[in-house]
C-alpha cells in the first residue's frame, strides 16, 4: 500500500494537480486536509476518473478532511471518541466539533486523516483547545492500542507541531513566543508516540521540511518547518518500506504551502505465501 498525506490547502483550486500526483506516483489512499469545502462541493469528478473512490468531511469553507483509495473505504468515522469542539467565545464542554477528523478502515488499516488545530498563539483559547484535542487523541490511540496491540492504525496529516528544533527553519517560530514550538505542543506530540505510535517517516528521512509559509520568500530561502507526519502503530511502522518527502510540489502553479509525505507498507504477514501479492497489488 502507497500511503500519502497532503494539506492541499483548498482541493478545488488544486484537485488538477492533487489527482495528477495521485495517478504518477501510484498512490493508493491518500488522505487529505484543509480541503475547504462542504461534502455536496468536492470535485468528486476527477478522483473517479483516475479509479479513486472519495469521502470527504467539510462543514464550511474552512478546515475539512478527506481521503481518497483505490480499494474500497469502510467503517468510516467523522470524529474520534471524546474529540472536543470549538467556538469562539464559547468555553468549556458542548462546543460544536469542528471537521477536523476523518477514519475509515481501508486494506486492513484504520487511517485517521487528521488536521490538528492551530493554535493562533499562546493565550488564545484556540491554545487551548489544540492542546485538549491533542489530548483525547491520545486517549483515543492508547486505548485502541490496549484493546488490540496488534491493530493497524495510522495517524496522518497536519499536526501543526514542530517536535524539534531541527524541524523549525521558520526564523518566525520562537519557543515561549509562537505556537507550533511550545513545550506543551512537543509534548503532546511525544504523548502520541508514548501512546504506542511512531513516526514511519523518520528513520528513512532524519531532516527536511513539508510546509513552507507562502511570505516572505520562505520557500526559496528554504526557510521551513516539519509538521505533517505518518504516525503508526507498530503494525504499520513495522511494514514500512520506503518513503518520501515530495518537495517539488511546492513549485509549480498555485501549490499547496505544504507537500505530500508518502510511506509504502508491505501489509503481507511472514507466513504468507512469496507469490501472494501485497494488498493494492
Amino acid at each position: 500500500m502507497r500511503l500519502a498525506t497532503w494539506n492541499v490547502n483548498s482541493i478545488r483550486a488544486r484537485v488538477a494537480r492533487t489527482v495528477d500526483f495521485c495517478a504518477r506516483e501510484g498512490v493508493d489512499v491518500l488522505a487529505m486536509q484543509e480541503i475547504k469545502c462542504k461534502p455536496e462541493q468536492f470535485p468528486y469528478g476527477p478522483f473517479e476518473d483516475a479509479g479513486y473512490q472519495v469521502v470527504a468531511h467539510g462543514l464550511n469553507q474552512w478546515n475539512g478532511v478527506a481521503i481518497a483509495s483505490r480499494e474500497p473505504i469502510e467503517d468510516i468515522e467523522y470524529a474520534f471518541p471524546d474529540m472536543p469542539g470549538f467556538l469562539k467565545g464559547h468555553e468549556g464542554p458542548g462546543a460544536p466539533q469542528e471537521a477536523r477528523a476523518l477514519g475509515a478502515t481501508i486494506g486492513g488499516v484504520k487511517v485517521w486523516s487528521l488536521y490538528v488545530p492551530n493554535g493562533r498563539g499562546l493565550d488564545d483559547p484556540h491554545y487551548r483547545y489544540k492542546l485538549e484535542w491533542l489530548s483525547a487523541l491520545t486517549g483515543y490511540t492508547r486505548d485502541a492500542l490496549a484493546k488490540n496491540p496488534d491493530l493497524a492504525l495510522a495517524l496522518v496529516g497536519d499536526f501543526n507541531i514542530v517536535p524539534t528544533d531541527e524541524d523549525n527553519g521558520d526564523p518566525t517560530l520562537i519557543e515561549g513566543v509562537t505556537t507550533h514550538v511550545s513545550v506543551p505542543e512537543r509534548e503532546a506530540f511525544e504523548g502520541l508516540l508514548d501512546a504506542g505510535l511512531s513516526d514511519t517517516v523518520r528513520p528513512l528521512i532524519p531532516t527536511g521540511y513539508t510546509y513552507w509559509d507562502y511570505k516572505q520568500l520562505r520557500f526559496p530561502r528554504n526557510e521551513g518547518i516539519r509538521i505533517d507526519f505518518i504516525l503508526g502503530s507498530h503494525t504499520v511502522s513495522d511494514a514500512v518500506t520506503g518513503a518520501k518527502i515530495h518537495r517539488d510540489e511546492r513549485k509549480g502553479e498555485i501549490p499547496s504551502d505544504h507537500v505530500p509525505v508518502v510511506v509504502d507498507l508491505d501489509l503481507t504477514g511472514p507466513d504468507d505465501d512469496d507469490d501472494r501479492p501485497m494488498i493494492f497489488g
